[in-house]
């Protein structure tokens, strides 16, 4: 971790997806898999991840963590499913309907998307969270069929801890296949893997890459935002613990090699004290090494001017490590997540608050929020007239069509009255 000058530009860096030799990559992988099918897609598998795609059923996995764990880390994910579940099923949208003139009436009613496809990441750990984090979203909102997919194991199998959230989301079977090649199975079908409206979920940026490139395709899936690599922006006065503030840098940097940690703080000694403690915890983290080699702590003069540096980066996660956090959150306008004040780790969004942890990367919260239950629903306008209202309105109805040179729209709006 290193200090940088505070200056435009000073956070430019994201990820390689802007890469164009790494582009280039992704979207030959994308493509043999939209051109090839299951066969591609099996060749892709064994090339990256030397394993072949397998539909593995949860069961067993998930009765081998229930019959080896302790019963508090059995009852941390319960106590994690159920706080996620009652955030999601309490922010279900509700269906309006307004009456814009006597007898006419539009109404807004929800619909869940049929069929989505869940990117569960491996990795360096297999993030059991993050299937909590989509799926209750995803049952909340009442989709119908919901395909997961992960990168596979060794062994073949699952990890107990990935199947386990599977079983109480109701999920009986996981896809083990990863990368860009599982996000272009679900995007445009392969074998048993049939194409789904929607993907959702985080990834390296292989993943993310791929998410995007299969979204601007005709006819292609939407997704849920760029999600991954991860990032956590820090905004810290001298009332910061630097311990804590490490513990919160590393906490993200284990992630990914092209996780993003910055640090904003208005105290330079601060600065220094948690670059230290950084250094000092990393001997216990190893895989946080290569992201924290490219992490950056930026010193300003005023908490005012870390708000416009978080505002314009638009991190993923945004900690507030300050004397008086609540002072700053109304003016926070672009994050994924905020964290308020010292006693709230950013571990807790990512495993039991209650909110989705899959949140935007790359800038992109300057335009999208999290995962919630709206991730997976669509809305409908409803439209009806009584008799005595469509004859009200059919005149200028047609009217404004004509305006617009469609004689056959003012025709039909005619033929109402």
């Amino acid at each position: 971790m290193r200090i940088v000058a505070n200056k435009p530009g000073a956070l430019d860096r994201r990820t390689r997806s802007e890469d164009p030799v790494f582009r280039e990559a992704v979207a030959a992988i994308v493509q043999r898999v939209r051109e090839g099918g299951w066969d591609a897609l099996v060749a892709e598998a064994e090339r990256i991840d030397r394993a072949p795609p397998r539909l593995v059923e949860v069961a067993p996995f998930a009765a081998q963590a229930r019959a080896t764990w302790p019963a508090e880390t059995l009852a941390a994910v319960e106590l994690a499913f159920a706080n996620v579940t009652k955030f999601h099923e309490g922010t279900r949208p509700r269906d309006a309907m307004v009456e814009t003139m006597p007898g006419l009436t539009v109404a807004k009613e929800w619909r869940a998307i049929d069929r989505v496809g869940l990117y569960v990441p491996g990795g360096n750990a297999p993030l059991f969270s993050t299937l909590l984090m989509l799926a209750i979203p995803a049952r909340a909102a009442g989709v119908r069929e919901i395909v997961v997919v992960t990168p596979p194991r060794a062994d073949g199998g699952l990890d107990p801890a990935i199947a386990l959230a599977a079983e109480m989301c109701g999920i009986d079977a996981i896809w083990t296949v990863g990368g860009a090649q599982a996000i272009a199975a679900l995007a445009f079908g392969a074998g048993d893997i049939a194409p789904v409206a929607k993907i959702a979920g985080p990834g390296n940026a292989w993943v993310a890459a791929a998410k995007a490139m299969v979204a601007s395709t005709p006819g292609g899936p939407a997704i849920d935002f760029p999600a991954g690599p991860s990032e956590l922006l820090v905004i810290a006065d001298a009332s910061a613990d630097p311990a804590t503030v490490a513990a919160d840098l590393l906490s993200q940097a284990e992630h990914d090699p092209d996780a993003e940690v910055v640090l904003v703080t208005t105290d330079a000694a601060l600065a220094e004290r948690v670059i230290a403690e950084a250094d000092r915890q990393l001997a216990d983290i190893l895989p946080a090494r290569a992201a924290m080699g490219h992490a950056r702590a930026v010193i300003v003069p005023t908490l005012a001017e870390a708000v416009a540096i978080a505002n314009d980066w638009a991190p993923e996660h945004l900690s507030l490590a300050v004397a008086d956090p609540e002072a700053l959150v109304p003016l926070i306008r672009n994050a994924g997540a905020i964290f308020v004040g010292h006693g709230v780790a950013e571990s807790f969004g990512d495993y039991l608050a209650g909110s989705s942890h899959v949140l935007p990367t790359g800038g992109a919260a300057r335009a999208y929020g999290g995962v919630t239950v709206l991730s997976f629903m669509k809305e409908v306008s409803v439209l009806r007239a009584t008799p005595a209202a469509s004859r009200a309105v059919a005149a200028s109805a047609a009217a404004l069509a004509r305006l617009e040179g469609l004689e056959a729209h003012a025709r039909a709006a005619e033929l109402r009255a």
